[in-house]
């Protein structure tokens, strides 16, 4: 199913032209190690699950072996520009700015879909309805209670109780944060407004929790709570996943017919940011909150074996790594950007 069309051949073509000779170099592929080689990562906990099954795969196919820390994009991006590990991953992409800044290159790997779960006594929670300005009222406190008449009106088929809304947030910094804050300014001007969007916010109310394993315990250990992750780890949880009307005003379930319809709609920049915007897009079906996430590469490591080994990792992940990217519940990139993204990383 092609993706994209004509905007993601643009970014692709930018991608090639990006920095010019200069990026080529920065990211020249030198001989494979030799000798088995460790890698470390660290950051984004929506990339984990992807991360984790292409570092079996490669310790097989290449011998590099990846350990990888899920600490948070914020942590992440902090670690690689502290060269403390050879690469970072983050949800919230780095501006072209703050990428030559830190001596950083960023490209995306997949790309993903945040869901709200819930945990609602009675009311099977995969059948709730709800819209992103209810997912901005419940968050930033202006909702307290499951039979609010906003939610009703969009539930007339379900009973629903008379108990406190108990949202859960992430207490750490976050890209999952990041891509579903970001999702509330964009539907709430409220929202936008007063709490804005970032890796870490000042929440109005709610209990926090740290990683989406920590959510998915404090939704799964709450009555009446309601949180957000990354689907990997709600479908993995075999966690109720509400369903969301989107831009175009369609009711849509989570799953790999709406993520696909969602990344037909992306908006690929052509700067060396290298970014997507997959956020409420307006087409037939789509899951509105789809984001990217991404691997940032420093610069100056390019003649280690560590150097050398990273982009070796990413470059059998992108020619290989599609089959486990769609069984972990991921949508892989458009072919074309993904070979862009090879020929940048084996580029002499």
């Amino acid at each position: 199913m092609p993706f994209c069309g004509a905007e993601s051949r643009r970014w692709a073509r930018g991608l090639r032209r990006a920095g010019g000779v200069a990026l080529v170099a920065m990211l020249a592929m030198a001989s494979p190690p030799a000798f088995a080689t460790d890698i470390t990562g660290a950051g984004s906990s929506f990339g984990a699950p992807i991360y984790g099954a292409w570092g079996a795969g490669a310790a097989k196919a290449t011998d590099i072996r990846l350990n990888y820390q899920t600490i948070g994009s914020g942590a992440g991006q902090n670690q690689v520009k502290a060269r403390t590990v050879d690469f970072g991953a983050s949800d919230a992409p780095m501006t072209a700015a703050q990428l030559q800044q830190n001596g950083l290159v960023q490209f995306p790997t997949v790309l993903g879909a945040i869901v709200p779960v819930v945990n609602l006594p009675g009311v099977d929670g995969s059948h709730l309805r709800l819209t992103g300005p209810l997912l901005a009222d419940i968050f930033g406190g202006g909702i307290s209670m499951w039979n609010d008449p906003r939610i009703a009106a969009e539930n007339p088929d379900l009973t629903l109780p008379a108990m406190p809304v108990a949202p859960v947030r992430r207490a750490d910094g976050s890209g999952t944060t990041f891509v579903f804050t970001s999702y509330l300014a964009r539907v709430s001007q409220r929202w936008a407004h007063e709490q804005g969007s970032g890796t870490s916010i000042e929440w109005p109310v709610g209990e926090g929790a740290r990683g989406n394993d920590g959510i998915a315990a404090a939704v799964r250990n709450t009555e009446g709570s309601i949180g957000y992750l990354e689907y990997a780890y709600a479908a993995g949880n075999h966690m109720p996943i509400a369903q969301l009307r989107n831009h175009h005003g369609d009711v849509v379930v989570a799953g790999d017919a709406s993520f696909r319809q969602a990344v037909t709609t992306a908006h690929w920049s052509t700067d060396a940011s290298h970014s997507a915007d997959v956020l409420d897009g307006d087409g037939a079906g789509a899951w509105p909150i789809m984001a990217a996430t991404y691997v940032l590469i420093p610069t100056d490591r390019t003649d280690t074996p560590q150097g050398q080994a990273v982009r070796e990792f990413f470059t059998w992940s992108m020619a290989h790594g599609s089959e486990a990217a769609v069984t972990l519940n991921y949508v892989p990139l458009p072919d074309d950007i993904r070979a862009s993204i090879s020929s940048l990383l084996n580029a002499h």
